[in-house]
């Protein structure tokens, strides 16, 4: 009988304790509202084509391209819901340099003998440029442009078929016919030879968040686990300045976290075939950049948790979300409108493009600039609100 009772105090004084700390008990509300936000938003929309952004150059300034042009870009999912948002370029090379950019996630590209061969009863080709760097958007982009173009070739194809058929003779019908009922063939681009699978487009994803969130969780794990346990007093009476200790806890975590990311880059290039197409040194930097990025949000962690149990619901917490918003596993552009926003409130998300954009796509550092210096500003602010609330707790 006794035993019953005591396991009852035991777990009676538990849960008060878990109830007295508002953090664990926010923590513990919002994370199934997390799992249902991320899981019935994010999930429905994976196989739409909706507002994609995609590059149309024409070298045929014939009326007929411009009838093609206008039917991509008109194209609807729904009533006023346009399947792309078009961007106009000069040439296929344009287009490719705007996937390098992630400014589109595809293109068409119209020869220039496009109406001339179509007039002439041949066979007229266009060129469907896919995003190597995103094979679930880039499939959905790419067959869904390959309809519109069949379509729009079968439109032609029967308004001319009555007239050939009628002028041309017997022993010529066959050949001409293929030539009319498909008057529109399309070839598929990319920017690299050889098509990439959707490991290629994971992989940039899990190295960056193993890396950031390794950071993340061992960093405030850490200063958590110190101040329970009582260590962390006996470094701060030492003659060593409140920065070094942070830089210094971090340091460690950085090492652990890019150790980690060394192997899972191994593991993907010698069983999953990834490659790296850019600067392997660039990779290294977006990776450093993006632990920066991470610091201070793993102080400030640190900080509002007095105990290691509460700062590991909290990371949990930031996590969980970033797995799904910041587009390791789920293309950002498949999102919804305002989870697209918040997505680009989270660091995690630009180290995942620009890693992406090197290693896939072979861009230099003038394609990443961007993202590398989104992850240098969240790095700098974050640390400079956590170092003085962190100082300002740890006298207390």
């Amino acid at each position: 009988m006794n035993t019953f009772k005591d396991t009852w105090t035991i777990a009676r004084k538990d849960l008060l304790e878990f109830i007295r700390d508002k953090t664990r008990l926010v923590t513990f509300i919002i994370m199934p509202i997390f799992m249902l936000i991320m899981v019935g938003f994010i999930f429905p929309n994976q196989t739409n084509v909706k507002n994609i952004n995609i590059g149309i150059a024409s070298a045929d300034n014939s009326a007929m391209s411009q009838k093609l042009v206008n039917t991509v870009s008109n194209l609807e999912v729904t009533k006023g819901t346009k399947a792309f948002n078009v961007h106009t370029y000069k040439t296929e090379s344009d287009i490719k340099n705007a996937i390098k950019d992630q400014t589109v996630n595809g293109g068409l590209y119209i020869p220039a003998d496009f109406s001339s061969n179509i007039g002439a009863n041949k066979q007229a080709n266009v060129v469907v440029v896919e995003d190597q760097s995103n094979p679930q958007v880039s499939a959905i982009t790419t067959a869904t442009l390959q309809q519109v173009v069949s379509g729009f070739g079968r439109g032609v194809a029967s308004s001319k078929l009555g007239v050939i058929l009628a002028k041309t003779p017997a022993g010529a019908v066959p050949s001409m016919v293929t030539n009319v009922l498909t008057p529109i063939t399309t070839t598929v681009s990319g920017l690299f030879p050889g098509s990439t699978n959707y490991f290629e487009f994971v992989a940039p994803g899990i190295m960056s968040m193993i890396v950031l969130t390794a950071v993340l969780t061992g960093l405030g794990a850490s200063v958590s686990r110190e101040r329970e346990s009582g260590t962390l007093d006996g470094i701060l009476i030492a003659p060593v300045n409140r920065l070094s200790i942070i830089l210094g806890k971090a340091t460690a975590q950085a090492i652990r976290g890019l150790a980690q990311g060394l192997i899972v880059l191994l593991l993907a290039i010698i069983f999953f075939g990834v490659t790296i197409n850019g600067s392997a040194l660039l990779v290294l930097l977006i990776l450093l950049l993006g632990i920066f990025s991470f610091v201070g949000l793993g102080v400030l962690v640190s900080a509002s948790a007095a105990e290691q149990e509460t700062a590991t619901q909290l990371l949990f917490m930031f996590q969980f979300p970033m797995m799904f918003l910041s587009g390791v596993f789920f293309p950002i552009q498949q999102m919804p409108e305002f989870m697209q926003w918040i997505s680009r409130v989270i660091p995690l998300t630009y180290a995942i493009e620009a890693m992406r954009k090197v290693m896939i796509l072979g861009g230099n550092f003038v394609a990443v600039q961007g993202e590398l210096i989104v992850l240098v500003v969240f790095g700098a602010v974050s640390l400079a609100i956590a170092v003085p609330v962190f100082r300002r707790v740890i006298t207390k």
